[in-house]
């Protein structure tokens, strides 16, 4: 039975498709995958630091790095890399959504000491905060 590109077989009773579908070189595509999947994030990583940067300013930005390595820093660590509270280096937080994050930050968590932090700041700084700590651009601030 022919259908196209394709030709439906039946060898030793197991129906396979032949043609086209036999010639694909499945290691190319999967590499082709990989460099477009790759392709993609990084360009939606810039796109997104993009937005991050172009939405608060120059001054914003220094203050809010300021705020991140003094008054998060007392619990963090002034290094961030942990203290009272849980560590804030790029790969202590590479699997956790960016809106969790920015949840914490703004509602902080209740029985623990993270107090929120929706009085001093909006939700995009939050954003951008975690885009911040999430790149490892924390150490910018200066005083």
């Amino acid at each position: 039975m022919v259908s196209g590109h394709f030709r439906f077989r039946r060898s030793g009773g197991e129906a396979r498709f032949a043609g086209l579908w036999d010639a694909i070189e499945w290691p190319a595509i999967v590499r082709m995958c990989t460099m477009a999947f790759s392709t993609m994030v990084l360009t939606a990583g810039l796109a997104n630091s993009a937005w991050a940067e172009g939405n608060i300013s120059a001054q914003r930005q220094q203050e809010l790095l300021y705020l991140l390595q003094q008054d998060c820093g007392s619990c963090h660590g002034l290094t961030l890399k942990g203290g009272l509270g849980s560590p804030l280096l790029p790969i202590n937080l590479a699997g956790k959504p960016d809106a969790a994050l920015v949840e914490v930050i703004m509602q902080g968590l209740p029985g623990t000491p993270m107090p929120p932090w929706r009085f001093l700041l909006e939700e995009k700084e939050a954003a951008w905060l975690v885009w911040a700590l999430k790149t490892g651009q924390t150490m910018k601030a200066t005083p």
